[in-house]
């Protein structure tokens, strides 16, 4: 059991641009084969560029308003508004991106390890030094 007190907050991978703050709450999403759960808040006007998982991902939107498409381009009129309570699966190697307009919880739960692709090589943080802070500009 884990209660919000409990959750400890800390910087997002290196695969996701710099704002977000992240919490293990269950495995380890590096562990092959592993269930595992974490808890993501991105601020308001946060954005992930077209990318994709190599397993299915699980995601509830605990907070605010998660803004999600599907497809290989950053399209916002592609976009649904995925409200506080809301669910998705995104399948494995499904090309998604996401966006928010407020300060917003999800929790993700998947079978790791966790690995994000980026469509274009050029929207990955960890390619290019202003990758992640072309990403945060709001859509």
């Amino acid at each position: 059991m884990v209660k919000p007190k409990d959750v400890r907050w800390g910087p997002p991978p290196a695969g996701l641009p710099p704002g977000a703050q992240v919490a293990v709450i269950e495995g380890a999403p590096s562990a092959a084969g592993k269930l595992f759960t974490l808890r993501v808040k991105f601020p308001a006007g946060y954005r992930i560029p077209p990318h994709f998982h190599p397993a299915d991902e699980h995601i509830t939107v605990i907070s605010g308003e998660l803004l999600m498409g599907m497809g290989e381009k950053f399209d916002t009129s592609n976009a649904q508004a995925l409200p506080s309570g809301s669910f998705s699966v995104m399948p494995a190697t499904m090309r998604h991106f996401v966006f928010t307009r407020e300060p917003t919880m999800v929790q993700i739960h998947a079978v790791g390890p966790w690995a994000i692709t980026y469509v274009n090589p050029e929207d990955d943080p960890r390619n290019t030094a202003t990758g992640g802070a072309r990403m945060q500009k709001q859509p």
